[in-house]
């Protein structure tokens, strides 16, 4: 995901000059907004660029909106899996991403799925995937199996008590999900949230190393 500089507001910025710049010899004005009018250009912190003092230039700084909207989407980013996984785990015992796990393996008709299809399926990295489903396998809630042939591909298998516990799980999750995202929005606010997520799940895509490789996907050695 991209990182956006964030400044303090309320900063003033030297404007460049051809010469020299005068010795100030007045105090600097102390309080909010004593600053004066922001003229600084169309970078300024005054258009909602929220660039720091020193910050490069040419660099393309959000507007106001383009800021409120990324802070409130930060919002989201943070405390919307902590939420889900505190109170996941207080109720089924699952962390999110376990719960994640279990749920896309058993929407699969036979609940198998290869780890390299399951880790793009609960948008995680192989490494990632591989430590979590160790963990549920120990408790007996998933198993994995060589696929035969050649390379080292593995399949992960959802088991009986691990159907068991996602179905017991499930009505806990989706009224967290209610709770703490879709009961707050209208009904037009969905596509929105759909259009949104698509975009920057393929704007990720785009910038991951492996985006439009042709090199043949390197078999799951951290998956067995």
């Amino acid at each position: 995901m991209t990182r956006t500089t964030q400044g303090a507001r309320g900063e003033r910025h030297p404007r460049p000059g051809s010469g020299a710049a005068p010795e100030v010899t007045t105090p600097a004005p102390e309080g909010p907004g004593a600053e004066g009018p922001n003229t600084e250009g169309p970078n300024a912190e005054g258009s909602g660029a929220g660039r720091p003092a020193g910050a490069e230039t040419g660099t393309r700084w959000l507007s106001d909106e383009e800021r409120a909207a990324w802070l409130a989407n930060s919002a989201i980013m943070i405390s919307l899996p902590a939420a889900l996984d505190a109170r996941m785990q207080r109720e089924s015992q699952l962390t999110f991403f376990e719960y994640m796990v279990l749920s896309v393996l058993s929407e699969e008709s036979d609940r198998t799925l290869q780890m390299s299809g399951l880790a793009a399926r609960t948008s995680a990295s192989l490494s990632r995937l591989s430590h979590v489903v160790g963990r549920l396998e120990k408790r007996g809630l998933l198993s994995r199996a060589r696929i035969p042939g050649s390379g080292r591909r593995t399949n992960a298998t959802l088991t009986e008590a691990g159907h068991e516990v996602v179905v017991a799980a499930a009505p806990g999750h989706v009224a967290a999900v209610r709770e703490y995202l879709m009961d707050g929005l209208e009904p037009h606010d969905l596509a929105a949230l759909r259009r949104i997520g698509t975009a920057v799940e393929a704007a990720i895509n785009r910038g991951s190393p492996d985006a439009g490789s042709t090199t043949p996907t390197p078999p799951e050695t951290s998956a067995s």
